[in-house]
């Protein structure tokens, strides 16, 4: 598949409906509700937007630094990935989950006490990833404009839900996962539309490292990412967006 930007089958621009349409894939060809096509009316269901996702596992394992910029960036690169689309909503949290481990956080069970492993230290990054891609899958794409709630973000606040072992009847973990994915919103929404899914990742991982270290003490590493990926977005804000290189060679 050679398109990256639009219809990942024909290049087309895509096409958003008022109501969902019962669509046949056009890779699966199952059929499914959904509000999205292209003109040419190509649908592809996001099980098969992004085939081999399931390797982001294997990827983060073998990740060593503390750097979630570096980790979603070599993630970026892989072939399941594409301009736009639902894989980000598990990628940014694999690539936080991963970095907060590698600067020494404990995932899992941090106030609950569940999901320890067999040293008492808390879930292993490898179970804890596998559970981001469980919860990952579950936010579809689209989500940013149609609930309002970017995948990115809400990404964050499963990547905080893992971090403390967070149920819907905790307190302090409840809180907090929430209050990550209300400030990477609040970050994602700030800049505003129309929707890049590299742009609303980077502004996510923004915020969860400056929430980390403020709640929990852990300081993962930043750096500024630059996109240069412009050119494979037809909606590319420019020099609004605050990773743009125009803007960034001007600093």
């Amino acid at each position: 598949m050679k398109y990256k930007d639009e219809c990942i089958i024909c290049g087309a621009p895509l096409v958003y409906l008022d109501k969902a349409e019962e669509m046949e894939c056009s890779i699966c060809y199952e059929i499914l509700p959904s509000k999205t096509r292209c003109r040419n009316g190509h649908f592809v269901c996001d099980r098969c937007h992004s085939p081999g996702v399931s390797n982001i596992i294997e990827i983060c394992i073998t990740m060593t630094g503390a750097n979630p910029v570096d980790i979603l960036e070599r993630l970026m690169k892989q072939p399941f990935c594409h301009m736009h689309g639902p894989e980000h909503h598990t990628m940014v949290g694999a690539a936080l989950l991963t970095a907060y481990h590698n600067a020494g956080g404990r995932i899992g069970g941090r106030m609950s006490g569940a999901d320890s492993d067999e040293n008492g230290q808390g879930m292993s990054l490898r179970a804890a990833l596998e559970e981001m891609m469980s919860r990952g899958h579950e936010v579809p794409g689209g989500a940013c404009g149609f609930w309002g709630a970017c995948g990115a973000g809400v990404s964050t606040g499963m990547f905080v839900s893992i971090v403390t072992g967070s149920t819907p009847l905790e307190e302090e973990a409840w809180g907090l996962a929430n209050q990550m994915t209300g400030k990477a919103l609040a970050a994602i929404g700030t800049i505003g539309g129309p929707r890049c899914c590299k742009r609303d990742s980077y502004l996510a991982l923004e915020a969860a490292v400056e929430f980390c270290e403020e709640k929990f003490g852990v300081k993962m590493e930043w750096s500024r990412p630059i996109c240069r990926r412009s050119t494979q977005n037809n909606q590319c804000i420019g020099v609004r967006c605050p990773f743009h290189r125009n803007i960034l060679k001007e600093e």
